[in-house]
């Protein structure tokens, strides 16, 4: 560790020559202390600490599954005052984030940015109370900070204070629906107007109505976290000029509801799950706080919050629901015949918000618009409306344009075009396919989605295909829980149940066979028979009624990819319809590729051995040679320490997707634990010869025995979605036959 005369000197010449920051390999150091009054006089010897450096901590307890995240310029006043914190006081780590790069700009980026992953992480629950966390830019803040983040993230992975990468946790949907995000003007003015309804005797009722994509999720989540956090612990420092007001509301609130009854109630089982992993992860919430409408009947509530409240639903078309629906009723003494869940809500909550979309109603059993039109007409009602769009890159143009699309309210040959969004017409359904599939390996979450015009069969018989168009065939999604995130997704085909309320970075929509065009009437037309939502068409009144919820169906679906919009249709006059509207994929010919570059060894590429490493347990047939070169990106630095191999498997598919190259770095010896490791397997198993290895997590235990010794226990842990892949253990007598190759630096 430099001295605090050395440190000034470095930073100096940094911030004189920023580029010379690109070229120094370790940017960041991650430092761990015990976190204790006679810890103190250690961290003092810390040349960032004691020099009232800029740096970031993170406050752990493993065993408890806290943390709490903190910047500061003075580290050892700051500690010395969470050890008097009532909550703090008892995590027993500090880790102290420090660099000579470091600013007061950069660090509470870092701070924010480290909150954010953290709490989508799910190692911790953390005990911030930072809400309103936004982004801000500072010189050099994508040319540099960017990547010392990135080593940042990696460093604390090693540690075991992280597991997940960055890109993984990007495409999770507990990140996106965190509470810990930054709010746009018009969702901080829209929190103070809830804020104020809530605490307003004259409203009963506030109905928060917004399209797909307007952040009505993330509006509810973070209005739970708020009331949750204690007043203490709230940082609102980016709320600016609305902060006060909004603390003086808080403050009333808590004068009023000081242990307030609140529900997130979420009709869709498959996002009411994702939405409790969200809050599983934040102090101060828990997920039994997101319900089933049906629990409203176990008690009454000071406060409900409904997300996709559109979704709620009346007796009509229930299955199997029938029964639950209508033992609510009869608790709650309402005739099943004429209510619906939005009366169940308005019964049980003294204050109930509804965050609503009509254009999202897309079965017979939704709640009818009538019952939330006499909730805006009633007196005690408020309407707010939200108009941002946050979802899809191409903006508000882009929602309003597939409405138009949709109701054949475009001019003849209008097309929209946004150099922001991939919005595509697909001619041949094989290159639609190919195409996500490829965005699927370069961005993920990229999925098929299709509207439901093909039988299931592949629920009943696995091997059968379901969709079937020319030569492509393919399976609808296997699960309806939380389709989108489940192993094998990107091979399947997901449908409106499967996909409404989530995000996608590429959407590939698929108009089936119920959906065409009639060019001489110049309008949609629905063959019912071609529609197979048994549910979805029952008890229909009118044809005009059938014909609107599927276009609600396509509308939903069109509004889920975040970068892109691919789209086909199966009939040929709705195609060329489509066609007119949607500019026309081209498939880039070979010719026009720009030139592969040029590897050369040690500047752009790194050797590639065939090292068939198993993510799982230690596999046969194994070897290595080294086969060829590869890149690596632009901001990687090869080092004559650096290799890349092949990782075949699921073991640790949370973090390495099957059949990924990656990127390893030497073993130089030190400290392994928490980081992903290449291991050898020296000795031959079952008579196999040749090496084996595989790919896991490096944990090293000691332990005290009765004559005074100590044992070392060595665990190669998986890290995967699948439960059946076991933690390898090594012993005294077994741990001479493994060695550790390379640490894990990336994926390539």
């Amino acid at each position: 560790m430099p001295n605090g005369q050395k440190l000034s000197k470095t930073y100096q010449k940094n911030r004189d020559h920023p580029s010379s920051a690109m070229s120094q390999p370790h940017r960041v150091e991650v430092n761990q202390y015990l976190f204790s009054n006679l810890a103190l006089a250690e961290i003092r010897s810390n040349a960032y600490a004691a020099g009232n450096w800029p740096l970031v901590y993170i406050l752990s307890h493993k065993a408890k599954r806290r943390a709490y995240v903190g910047e500061t310029t003075n580290a050892l006043n700051r500690l010395n005052t969470h050890l008097l914190h009532e909550h703090k006081k008892l995590l027993n780590t500090a880790h102290l984030i420090s660099s000579s790069h470091f600013n007061k700009s950069a660090t509470l980026d870092i701070e924010s940015t480290l909150i954010k992953y953290m709490a989508a992480d799910g190692c911790f629950e953390l005990l911030n109370g930072n809400l309103g966390l936004t982004d801000h830019n500072y010189y050099q803040k994508d040319e540099v900070y960017s990547q010392i983040f990135r080593e940042v993230w990696d460093k604390l992975r090693g540690q075991g204070i992280a597991k997940h990468s960055l890109e993984s946790i990007d495409n999770s949907d507990v990140f996106k629906y965190s509470p810990y995000k930054a709010l746009s003007f018009e969702q901080r003015q829209s929190l103070i107007e809830i804020m104020r309804a809530l605490l307003d005797d004259n409203f009963r009722h506030l109905l928060v109505q917004g399209g797909a994509g307007t952040g009505k999720s993330v509006l509810a989540i973070f209005l739970f976290k708020l009331i949750h956090t204690d007043q203490a612990e709230l940082n609102l420092q980016e709320f600016s000029e609305e902060e006060n007001e909004l603390r003086t509301l808080l403050t009333q609130f808590k004068q009023r509801y000081p242990n307030p009854r609140m529900a997130l109630v979420v009709p869709m089982a498959s996002f009411r799950a994702t939405l409790k992993r969200a809050f599983k992860n934040v102090a101060g919430l828990h997920p039994d706080m997101v319900i089933n409408p049906s629990k409203l009947a176990q008690k009454d509530y000071d406060i409900v919050l409904v997300d996709e409240s559109h979704r709620l639903r009346q007796r009509v078309n229930l299955g199997s629901y029938y029964k639950h629906f209508d033992q609510a009723c009869a608790a709650l003494g309402l005739d099943k015949h004429t209510c619906s869940e939005v009366d169940w809500v308005t019964q049980q909550a003294k204050k109930a918000v509804f965050f609503y979309d009509p254009n999202q109603s897309i079965r017979p059993s939704d709640a009818n618009a009538a019952d939330f039109q006499k909730i805006k007409q009633s007196k005690d009602s408020r309407v707010m409306t939200l108009t941002s769009q946050y979802r899809v890159q191409a903006g508000q143009d882009y929602v309003d344009f597939i409405d138009r699309l949709l109701h054949i309210q475009l001019s003849d040959n209008e097309q929209l075009r946004t150099g922001k969004y991939e919005f595509l017409f697909f001619d041949n359904a094989a290159d639609l396919v190919r195409e996500i599939e490829q965005k699927n390996r370069q961005y993920g979450l990229a999925r098929l989605v299709a509207g439901y015009a093909w039988p299931w069969g592949s629920k009943k018989n696995p091997n059968l295909h379901d969709i079937e168009i020319d030569t492509v065939k393919l399976r609808w999604n296997r699960t309806n829980t939380d389709w989108i995130n489940t192993i094998g997704a990107e091979n399947e085909v997901g449908c409106i149940h499967t996909t409404q309320g989530y995000d996608l970075n590429y959407t590939g929509v698929i108009f089936g066979k119920e959906i065409s065009y009639d060019s001489a009437t110049n309008e949609i037309v629905i063959d019912e028979n071609n529609y197979l939502d048994r549910n979805g068409k029952h008890s229909q009144k009118t044809a005009s009624e059938l014909k609107q919820y599927i276009l609600n169906i396509y509308n939903t679906i069109m509004l889920r990819g975040i970068k892109g919009t691919y789209v086909y249709a199966c009939d040929p006059a709705l195609r060329e319809y489509l066609k007119k509207h949607i500019p026309s994929y081209r498939p880039t010919p070979s010719q026009d590729l720009p030139p592969a570059p040029k590897l050369v060894p040690w500047i752009n590429a790194v050797p590639l051995y065939d090292l068939q490493a198993a993510a799982g347990s230690f596999s046969e047939q194994q070897h290595v040679e080294q086969t060829q070169w590869v890149g690596v990106p632009q901001n990687v630095e090869p080092k004559k320490d650096m290799f890349a191999c092949r990782v075949v498997g699921e073991s640790m598919n949370m973090i390495i997707p099957n059949g990924s190259i990656c990127l390893f770095r030497q073993d130089s010896g030190g400290s392994r634990n928490g980081k992903i490791v290449l291991v050898e397997c020296l000795t031959p198993q079952d008579g196999d010869e040749g090496t084996q290895f595989t790919v896991k997590e490096y944990e090293s235990t000691k332990t005290q025995t009765a004559e005074g010794w100590e044992h070392k226990k060595i665990f190669l842990k998986p890290r995967s979605s699948d439960p059946s892949y076991e933690v390898i253990e090594l012993n005294a007598d077994t741990t001479y036959r493994y060695r550790v190759v390379g640490e894990f630096v990336m994926l390539l």
